[in-house]
């Protein structure tokens, strides 16, 4: 009986072995460099969560110190993943026999790339950038330096963008330019130049230490416009038809940002409905609809207070994408893999309805503009 019982006890030894082998500890700094371009550097930090499982935060440290929240972290034997919903971005490995690598890809936006980790202790780990300082959260500024050109008719695209202190816009037209900097609707604005399609690219510094934040990018824009484009206006209030942003049955399906409040918000398109953002309210992201997407204004009506992470994936239509300029091909009812009408996409991918109603809002009576005047 003695022996039985020595037998059964070397055999759960055994298997509690095997487990721990099954399992290993994954938790600490890994970091690799991405294949893409000049290569990113990646830092992915992995802890464990109460119920363990597994949390990481990520760091693409030659983009900027912002920690990117991961979605989920999945480990079954040696097989190694990761998911960042709001960025559309997934990844697959391998961990070596001894746990201190792991050979994968990441993927994002359907571009597969190589990218390798190592496990390094802190002191090995590369240093993450220090974040900007912010500006003063009640600060005012206008620009110190500020230059004003037309826009290279050959390049592509348009930006609006904050790097470091720097505010910067490319290919922007007079329209986008004025609906940034007040948070307009193109149907808001009244009395506008035959002029306002025409492009610039704005850059330029301003008069107040520290990286601005995003209501402080739309102060300087608006200063832009009045300095160097002479704008006059005043505001009335008149009923429109206007867009209502509601949270659907069922509750909203958003990712809280852990970026920095002060830090600036991204709302960028990889592509004609293929919206990322991060670190918005939702007023901030009716904001970027009404002026980027929409042909009404748009009003928030949610009563979400938080800033949010997220992705949103649809299918245009002809209403859509004006101040682009783009042309909206109408939708292929054969293609299986097409997403969805962006009010069906609101609903199933985060949670929110749009509706049309009617609502006050101001509009902006423009009494003067101007070309704007050699820098």
């Amino acid at each position: 009986m003695r022996k039985i019982a020595i037998r059964f006890a070397a055999v759960l030894l055994i298997a509690i072995g095997v487990l721990h082998a099954q399992t290993p500890d994954i938790s600490g700094n890994w970091q690799g460099t991405l294949q893409a371009g000049k290569g990113l550097r990646t830092i992915l930090k992995i802890s464990k969560t109460d119920s363990g499982g597994w949390k990481a935060l990520l760091y693409s440290i030659d983009q900027g110190s912002d920690p990117i929240g991961v979605t989920s972290v999945t480990l079954d034997k040696l097989s190694f993943g990761f998911t960042i919903k709001p960025l559309d971005l997934t990844y697959s490995g391998t961990l070596n026999a001894d746990h201190t690598a792991i050979e994968g890809n990441a993927t994002q936006h359907g571009q597969t790339n190589v990218l390798n980790f190592a496990h390094v202790t802190p002191e090995n780990t590369w240093a993450i950038p220090e974040p900007p300082k912010s500006m003063p959260a009640d600060a005012k500024p206008k620009f110190d330096v500020v230059t004003v050109k037309p826009s290279d008719p050959n390049r592509p695209g348009k930006l609006f963008t904050i790097r470091g202190r720097q505010v910067l816009t490319i290919n922007t037209t007079l329209n986008d330019l004025i609906t940034f900097a007040y948070s307009l609707q193109t149907k808001e604005i009244v009395n506008a130049p035959t002029w306002m399609d025409e492009k610039y690219d704005v850059d330029g510094v301003p008069d107040v230490e520290g990286q601005p934040s995003l209501p402080q990018m739309r102060m300087l824009i608006a200063d832009a416009l009045v300095q160097r484009f002479g704008l006059k206006f005043h505001t009335e209030q008149r009923e429109l038809t206007a867009y209502a942003l509601t949270v659907a049955k069922g509750g909203p399906k958003l990712t809280v940002s852990t970026a920095p409040k002060n830090s600036p918000g991204g709302f960028g398109f990889r592509g004609l409905g293929d919206l990322h953002v991060s670190n918005f309210t939702m007023k901030d992201f009716c904001h970027g609809m009404q002026e980027a997407v929409m042909d009404k204004p748009v009003v928030d009506q949610t009563g979400l207070t938080e800033r949010y992470d997220f992705a949103l994936n649809w299918t245009p239509d002809q209403s859509q994408f004006a101040s682009f300029g783009a042309h909206i091909p109408p939708p292929n009812p054969d293609d299986p893999n097409a997403p969805p009408s962006l009010f069906t996409a609101l609903q199933e991918q985060l949670g929110l309805k749009m509706d049309v109603t009617k609502a006050n809002v101001d509009v902006m009576v423009i009494d003067h503009i101007d070309k704007p005047s050699a820098n």
